[in-house]
């Protein structure tokens, strides 16, 4: 419940199928398809049976759809080829071609849904160019997993994808987010979650409340929830591992006002290379602060 529901007696838009009734092998469409981001059980039976029927599995590495059909006991028939990152926008034209024809082709990634911080966006962008049928066959979502399990609000989110690895661009990213009132959700490779929580402490504060969700629906899986220094000092103090994905409490409604809690965002990203002045032209007109007043306060903090 709580989905919206479609206008039974409208005509259809040009491609997507007739109302109550979803696209199927045979009628030529682009389809994507959400796989087990751990645990093979969640497989849906609509892929099984999409992987056993589709005329051509385009697969963001194809030695682990095989694998993954291996141990749902399915046989592919249909052609399966590589489409990732770097051959995505070569492939596109090869797979509409088959969908122009008739054909089904069947997207998958590694784990999750196509296109969220994985290949697909552009085959959908040039099917949805070329009035071809896509359609999706829902399944595991990490994003919505973790947020499910974070125990923060989950009636508005956003989705951030992967934090910039370079400090700079970090700090201004997360700058720009101080004031995000909606939950946040982050990707984060194992080897940069506690520099990732460090710049999330200096950007949100100390006490924000976050959560570091850690090998979903897999054997080890392990969700750590508390304020943002807390899970900081956990991940300095051993080895994070795994896939990871990390959720953010929202900005409080009234929004950081004193000019005190902004300062150790300022002075991070000083630290990281910006030029003061700019740094905190930015924070100010993100937070409403007098830009002067946060600039002296800076300038104060720094000869301490």
């Amino acid at each position: 419940m709580g989905e919206p529901s479609g206008d039974v007696g409208a005509a259809p838009a040009p491609g997507t199928a007739p109302p109550g009734r979803s696209l199927r092998v045979g009628q030529g469409a682009l389809v994507l398809a959400a796989t087990p981001i751990g645990d093979a059980e969640d497989a849906s039976a609509r892929l099984r049976r999409l992987l056993a029927e589709a005329d051509v599995v385009a697969a963001e590495d194809t030695r682990r759809t095989r694998a993954l059909a291996a141990r749902l006991g399915v046989t592919i028939t249909g052609r399966v080829v590589s489409h990732h990152e770097h051959n995505e926008s070569g492939r596109s034209d090869d797979l509409l071609d088959v969908v122009a024809h008739g054909g089904t082709v069947l997207v998958v990634t590694d784990a999750g849904m196509p296109t969220v911080s994985d290949p697909g966006f552009r085959v959908v962008q040039a099917a949805v160019a070329a009035g071809l049928p896509v359609t999706v066959a829902p399944g595991p979502s990490a994003v919505l997993a973790a947020l499910a399990l974070s125990g923060l609000p989950t009636d508005r989110f956003c989705f951030e994808g992967f934090l910039p690895r370079r400090a700079g661009d970090r700090a201004r990213t997360l700058a720009a987010l101080a004031s995000e009132r909606r939950t946040m959700v982050l990707f984060e490779a194992p080897h940069r979650v506690a520099e990732a929580l460090d710049a999330l402490v200096a950007a949100f504060g100390a006490e924000r409340p976050g959560a570091v969700c850690r090998e979903l629906t897999k054997t080890y899986e392990e969700v750590r929830r508390g304020p943002l220094a807390e899970l900081a000092a956990w991940a300095h103090a051993g080895e994070v591992r795994g896939e990871v994905v990390l959720v953010v409490g929202g900005a409080p409604s009234d929004g950081p006002r004193d000019v005190a809690d902004l300062v150790p965002e300022v002075l991070a990203r000083v630290d990281a290379g910006e030029r003061l002045k700019t740094v905190v032209a930015e924070v100010a007109e993100v937070t409403g602060v007098v830009k002067r007043d946060l600039y002296a306060a800076a300038l104060a903090a720094r000869r301490t």
